[in-house]
């Protein structure tokens, strides 16, 4: 059985390509990519929900392991385009997050809800008035017979 899994070891091995399928240079960048996936789905979020300081920490672990990835020999570029795409999603991040918190966006957003709720408000208003004037009118036809 040794021999088995010696020779089929061997064998995968010889071919370049699944050699590099069957190594840490292309499993641990593949595994890493839920990071930036999840990343990339967050940017749809609202950003009220943004850690800034998680953010943060994931810029600066993103730009040391795309420095990392160049840095390995050989290099390794699966690693690198998962840091950078986790770098550039982290970073819109970060500009939704100052934007949201320091920019006036919080109160941008405040605002323009409690205008859509007065505006439902009048919306009501103006049929509780209606169904109002109904009534009087009702009860003035009853009055008058």
């Amino acid at each position: 059985m040794a021999s088995f899994i010696s020779a089929f070891n061997a064998k995968i091995r010889s071919n370049p390509m699944l050699s590099y399928v069957c190594s840490t240079h292309f499993w641990g960048p593949v595994s890493n990519f839920g990071i930036p996936i999840a990343a990339v789905m967050d940017t749809q979020k609202s950003p009220e929900l943004i850690s800034g300081t998680m953010t943060g920490a994931l810029c600066i672990y993103s730009a040391t392991f795309m420095r990392y990835a160049l840095a390995v020999t050989p290099a390794n570029y699966l690693l690198f385009g998962c840091h950078f795409v986790n770098e550039g999603a982290q970073l819109t991040q970060a500009y939704r997050w100052m934007q949201y918190n320091k920019m006036g966006g919080r109160e941008a957003e405040l605002q323009k809800k409690a205008n859509e709720g007065a505006g439902v408000a009048a919306a009501a208003l103006g049929k509780v008035e209606e169904k109002a004037k109904n009534a009087v009118e009702s009860a003035k036809a009853a009055i008058g017979k």
